[in-house]
């Protein structure tokens, strides 16, 4: 391990048993559903109960602004977990999870904006050449996106501490082999975006894709000592997918614009995903040379 990698896993090496990493994979889980049914429970006290199950598959669609800001909500619960685990499991504090501060903020804005810079250069005039249904109407857009944007920040950086924070970290205290400590937890983080029912043929397509990011993004971690990077490159990929043009079917509720065919479609969606891919893998080359350049 290099030095920076060694020192973000450090607070991680005082409490390092395997058994302490089940368990507190147990708690994460835990947690983020205990924090889904108190939202089902001040959704029911609004609602009542004949509108709650319609509500409840709405927002799990992401249909409309509101469904989804409450869905990216959700993931608060995943956030809580992680950062109780490493407490009471490890005895470390939620900082060690992220790397430090300084280092977090400045690579999380690198990310950005080279994601978002490629992104811009290559998606968006791709996509004006395409057919684009309307999505929500620019006022409402304009209305949700500053609670829009605090969500994504949540729902990005709740799985950036799960999967590159707790899970890599205590993995690396355990492990010296990158093939535990970075590829498991990459796979892992595949297949939590196994969704047949949305994604239909385009499934283990859509699992190799965010796979291939959970790859780049844990040699991203290990090599800056932080999540910042990780976290940015996932928050503008998320930005780009959810608030500015979606495939529709499912988290399609703040959308601008649409594609013309849904996730599932092979012909079309299949080429666009490993486009992604390969846009990711540039990103992933960009930000190691910015990191070199250090």
């Amino acid at each position: 391990m290099s030095p920076t990698f060694e020192s973000y896993v450090a607070p991680a090496r005082r409490h390092p048993q395997i058994w302490r990493l089940v368990l507190g994979l147990v708690v994460i889980i835990a947690v983020y559903i205990l924090w889904m049914a108190g939202m089902g429970v001040i959704l029911w006290l609004n609602t009542g109960t004949d509108a709650l199950e319609a509500r409840l598959a709405r927002i799990g669609r992401g249909g409309d602004p509101l469904s989804l800001l409450l869905l990216l909500l959700t993931f608060g619960g995943l956030a809580l977990g992680a950062v109780l685990a490493a407490r009471l499991l490890h005895g470390r504090g939620a900082g060690s999870l992220f790397g430090r501060a300084p280092v977090v903020l400045r690579d999380f804005a690198l990310g950005v904006g080279i994601l978002g810079g490629l992104a811009v250069l290559t998606g968006l005039p791709m996509l004006w050449m395409t057919d684009l249904d309307p999505g929500v109407p620019l006022r409402l857009w304009l209305n949700f996106l500053p609670f829009m944007l605090l969500a994504l920040l949540l729902q990005t950086g709740a799985e950036e501490l799960v999967f590159r924070g707790y899970l890599q970290q205590q993995l690396a205290a355990r492990f010296t082999s990158p093939l535990v400590w970075m590829v498991l937890p990459s796979v892992l983080f595949g297949l939590v975006h196994y969704a047949p029912a949305e994604m239909g043929a385009n499934t283990w397509h859509v699992v190799l894709a965010t796979g291939v990011f959970g790859l780049v993004a844990a040699d991203l971690t290990a090599r800056s000592g932080s999540i910042g990077l990780a976290w940015g490159l996932h928050f503008a990929n998320n930005v780009f997918a959810i608030l500015i043009v979606t495939a529709g079917g499912a988290l399609d509720g703040m959308a601008l614009t649409r594609l013309p065919y849904g996730p599932d479609d092979v012909e079309i969606m299949r080429p666009l995903i490993y486009a992604d891919i390969a846009l990711i893998i540039v990103a992933w080359a960009l930000c190691r040379l910015a990191l070199r350049a250090r």
